[in-house]
């Protein structure tokens, strides 16, 4: 029942973000689709921004990444949204040619549900690869314990929960696991599904807010999750070593991202950042378009949607949970906005 009305209630939210009423005559409609993570966010600048702009209507489906990438190949969209950005190979496939935009930036958390609701619990970084390939099974495991000192921690079993669609969430989150742990890259990979174990142990569930769900009404269970998720949820979500041996926070610290030069094809990955402040999994998320639309009144609307989300809608991202773009990337974003034909 909890996991209903949480989906419910993160399903209502984004339906109504994403939805402006009957559709003008001399209104432009843009379709979108794609993934969850950032899916609270723009939802909220699309809400807005048909409140400045009402000739611009913009409906987004949450419906993950690799739907997404898919839609936008089969051109039922004109744009699409991806944390894992998208292959060369896909990016072949589209005639009009592609232009990928990192739009905002987030972080992944692993969200937990423990009986006593223990606080800041800290998860090393030769920890928790290993619970995500089965082999801490146990949340009083003699490496947790070291770590949490004091911590008074339950003789139960660890209920992993991984996703069950195509997400890019995963190919962030396991391409994070695959640099920091050879066991992990050997045994599983990276990328935006893979074979998890298949012991009872592991549940599967849709999206960012599914997987949320299950969390919360499972103890015992730990999941990846994106931090907004985290923060609309209320759930506990673990400190992780970073690279400097420091256990990090989410929501503390982009500095991570300033770092990251982007190629000219606007994709770069920040699998394991180094400082000592630097939450370990930091990831952009991108918007996918058409160079060449076929429409000067669509191309244009996108490129002011584009525009609208570098300007006020970074105001939002922070309350949100996201990491607002650095001014440096803000102005890469809106130069590369113009190969939006």
């Amino acid at each position: 029942m909890k996991k209903w009305m949480l989906t419910a209630a993160l399903t209502a939210t984004l339906a109504v973000a994403g939805t402006g009423g009957a559709v003008a005559q001399d209104q432009i409609r843009l379709t979108g689709s794609g993934a969850s993570f950032p899916a609270p966010l723009y939802l909220t600048w699309f809400k807005a921004m048909g409140k400045t702009n009402p000739d611009i209507r913009v409906d987004y489906q949450s419906k993950g990444s690799g739907a997404g990438v898919r839609d936008f190949l089969n051109k039922t969209v004109d744009f699409a949204a991806s944390d894992s950005a998208m292959s060369e190979e896909d990016m072949a496939k589209v005639t009009e040619g592609v232009q990928l935009l990192p739009m905002t930036a987030g972080e992944i958390v692993l969200a937990y549900n423990l009986p006593g609701n223990p606080k800041d619990l800290k998860l090393p970084r030769d920890v928790y690869p290993e619970i995500f390939l089965g082999k801490v099974t146990n949340w009083n495991d003699p490496k947790i314990a070291a770590a949490n000192p004091g911590v008074k921690l339950p003789d139960l079993p660890i209920t992993v929960v991984v996703r069950a669609d195509s997400s890019g969430t995963t190919s962030v989150f396991t391409n994070h696991l695959s640099a920091i742990d050879e066991e992990f890259k050997k045994a599983l990979g990276a990328g935006n599904t893979v074979n998890w174990p298949s012991d009872g142990k592991f549940i599967k569930s849709p999206k960012n807010d599914g997987v949320t769900a299950t969390i919360r009404q499972t103890p015992g269970a730990i999941g990846y999750i994106e931090y907004s998720f985290a923060k609309l949820a209320k759930v506990d979500f673990a400190l992780l070593q970073n690279k400097a041996g420091s256990f990090a926070a989410a929501g503390t610290s982009g500095d991570a991202l300033a770092a990251v030069k982007l190629p000219e094809n606007m994709i770069a990955w920040v699998s394991d950042p180094d400082g000592a402040k630097s939450y370990p999994i930091t990831t952009y998320t991108w918007m996918i378009f058409r160079k060449n639309n076929g429409d000067p009144a669509k191309a244009k609307a996108l490129r002011d949607m584009v525009e609208y989300g570098l300007t006020e809608g970074q105001k939002a991202a922070g309350a949100m949970g996201y990491l607002p773009l650095p001014e440096v990337v803000v102005n890469r974003v809106r130069k590369a906005a113009e190969n939006i034909k």
